[in-house]
């Protein structure tokens, strides 16, 4: 059971690192386009007018979508301890309650899905549209709800695993 959940666990962490990979060079190849065009019609006077439209609007939407899958992607690295408070206990003790404090990250990350869901369905049934690009807001409410479950599935298997079994916050390999 153990070895189950740490597989689960890796390949849903490969996959919230690819997302957040993806959304994060998209976002920067944006912003690099959005530069260089301004550059380009500055340099020129006017004459080459070029404009990549709407990068505001990709940008904060491809940055919310990398931030949700780089919080999935390591919600089990994430977490400070206070060592003032548990500096003294072993080690297989603190690892439980770090089990347990991601009991709340779960269930803050199903909370944001279902929000993003009834947000969603909400936007695909009234036709709502984002300013600038007129881009249906359904399906973006729909990937940051899924990414947000994956958060809630990755910071449940690290609470099962800390709190029922004692491991420590990362996870092997998958080996």
């Amino acid at each position: 059971m153990q070895t189950y959940l740490e597989r689960a666990s890796h390949w849903l962490a490969l996959l919230c690192r690819w997302v957040a990979g993806v959304a994060l060079v998209a976002l920067l190849l944006v912003t690099i386009a959005d530069v260089s065009t301004r550059y380009l019609y500055r340099l020129t006077e006017g004459a080459i007018a070029l404009r990549v439209s709407g990068s505001v609007e990709l940008v904060s939407y491809l940055m919310l979508c990398s931030l949700l899958a780089a919080m999935a992607a390591n919600v089990e690295k994430s977490q400070v301890v206070v060592e003032a408070l548990s500096h003294s206990l072993p080690q297989w003790i603190k690892n439980r309650l770090h089990g347990v404090y991601l009991i709340g990250f779960a269930a803050l990350g199903l909370v944001l899905f279902t929000g993003l869901l009834d947000s969603a369905a909400a936007a695909s049934r009234h036709g709502e549209v984002t300013q600038d690009l007129r881009l249906p807001m359904g399906p973006i409410y729909y990937a940051a709800a899924v990414l947000s479950l994956l958060l809630g599935v990755r910071s449940a298997l690290h609470a099962l695993l800390g709190a029922l079994f004692g491991v420590e916050g990362e996870v092997s390999n998958g080996e």
